[in-house]
């Protein structure tokens, strides 16, 4: 939904500067831009229906984030995440995400309760009518609710721009952990619901271990879904 109306903004030249960048990142992740492949600013601002001007700030931020890299003779290509990033990806994950949640059942205000609920709603019915795209958006949100929902404001950053390269380690095969993982997200809100954060924490942790095993089990140039 918000990808169709930024592909619909993209095509009346009202793509702001953010948004492009984000819808670029999106295509990255989802693989409609495959590493090793060449962006040039011609191309991006013919695709996104924006000038090069926006195109050439995007492609700074994505470099600057570890999407991209500037290489001499080729240009601005999309990076190929490698096992020892991804690895060190989930590592860092396992150690703030359940630091979040356990302040998130003692700091958590209705409404995020509530924005939590309703991604868990919508992400099982993205996964029912196997809406991968979809899926994958809904779950780096609630990761990232959960995170605001800790009061911490370094803490949420953090895990924002983490939860975008995740979303990148585990697009490859999202369907294969899919319903278990919006299992698991309901007992992550149930935990933090009850104000729970030792429990908090340990579902949010058994919830990181099982995507990380399902990671490092993946088929030889795939990746498994959170």
């Amino acid at each position: 939904m918000e990808r169709e109306g930024a592909e619909q903004a993209a095509r009346k030249g009202r793509l702001s500067p953010q948004a492009l960048c984000r819808a670029i990142r999106e295509d990255v992740i989802r693989g409609v831009h495959r590493p090793g492949v060449r962006l040039t600013e011609e191309s991006m601002a013919a695709r996104y229906g924006v000038s090069r001007v926006p195109v050439r700030e995007a492609l700074r931020t994505l470099e600057a984030e570890g999407f991209v890299q500037s290489r001499p003779y080729a240009g601005i290509v999309v990076v190929e995440l490698d096992d020892a990033e991804a690895e060190d990806l989930l590592e860092v994950r396992a150690l703030l995400e359940p630091l979040g949640a356990g302040r998130a059942a003692l700091r958590r205000t209705p409404e995020q309760l509530g924005r939590l609920k309703e991604l868990v709603s919508l992400g099982r019915e993205a996964v029912a009518d196997g809406r991968l795209d979809e899926v994958a958006r809904l779950n780096s949100r609630f990761h990232e609710v959960i995170a605001a929902a800790s009061g911490s404001r370094t803490l949420s950053q953090l895990v924002t721009q983490l939860s975008q390269k995740i979303a990148w380690v585990y697009s490859v095969d999202l369907p294969r952990r899919a319903e278990d993982s919006w299992r698991e997200h309901e007992e992550i809100v149930a935990a933090v619901e009850r104000g729970d954060p030792v429990a908090a924490r340990q579902v949010v942790a058994r919830h990181i271990a099982a995507a990380q095993s399902a990671y490092r089990r993946r088929e030889p140039g795939g990746a498994a879904g959170s």
